[in-house]
Parts: structure tokens; sequence; C-alpha cells
């Protein structure tokens, strides 16, 4: 089960990360979970929110470049190591992790996946049973 990530991709320039939340706030869209990377010219802005499709209208009518990509969040507890498992079946299976973040919640760790081949991730994930989440 994958979901979408939107991309932002934003010039290094102050107050553009906040452009993109206030238009977010503005049309009650919620960020879940955020990850900023940066270029020498540029940053992406990873992205999960409450209403893809939407955000990607009210960003791009603001002229910000978007993309959508279907990315793996999977959920596991919060404790030193539990990560650590996981990773190692998914490299069992040479699943190569292209990027990932995490947020936790409490006693849940929360990560955000792009491997390099998602349905043979999910099908790991799931064999070994693993808590995939919707967001």
């Amino acid at each position: 089960m994958t979901i979408k990530q939107l991309s932002v991709f934003l010039e290094n320039k102050t107050g553009r990360i906040n452009e993109v939340t206030k238009i977010l706030g503005r049309n009650n869209i919620n960020m879940h979970a955020f990850s900023m990377a940066e270029t020498t010219d540029f940053g992406i802005l990873r992205l999960i929110v409450s209403e893809v499709d939407k955000a990607i209208e009210v960003l791009r009518d603001e002229n910000f470049a978007v993309t959508s990509t279907d990315v793996i969040c999977i959920s596991c507890p919060n404790v030193a190591g539990s990560l650590s498992v996981i990773l190692e079946h998914l490299a069992e299976n040479k699943i190569f992790i292209e990027y990932m973040y995490a947020f936790a919640e409490g006693d849940k760790a929360n990560i955000v996946i792009r491997p390099n081949d998602i349905n043979h991730c999910v099908e790991v994930l799931k064999d070994c049973s693993c808590d995939i989440r919707k967001v």
C-alpha cells in the first residue's frame, strides 16, 4: 500500500517554505509530515498532506513546481533497534532506499521511505508483518 508524497521545488530564498505553509493553511490542507533537502541552487520540500490533489492545484496556482510520488509509510515501535529490523529485511531482499524521513507519535515511529522497487518493497514488508500506514 502506497501513499502520495508531494515534492515542491523551491529556490533557496528566505520565506519560500513559509509561502508553501501559508497556501496550504489557507486552503485547510494539513501537513502530516515533511522533509527539506537542499542543493546550492534550490531545495526540495517533500510533504505528506491531507488532500493531495487539492494541494497540487493550489500550489501550482501560486506558480510552485510540484510533483507527486508514490512512497510507503511504515510504523514500528519507537524503541531502539526497531527500524534496524525492518531495514535488514529490505536489505536482504535487495531493496535500495533512495531516501527516507521519520516522525514519532508517542510510542510509535513512522517512517516514510522511497524504495527503488516500490511493489517489491510492499510485498517484503507484508511478508514480515510490518505495519504499513495510510497516514
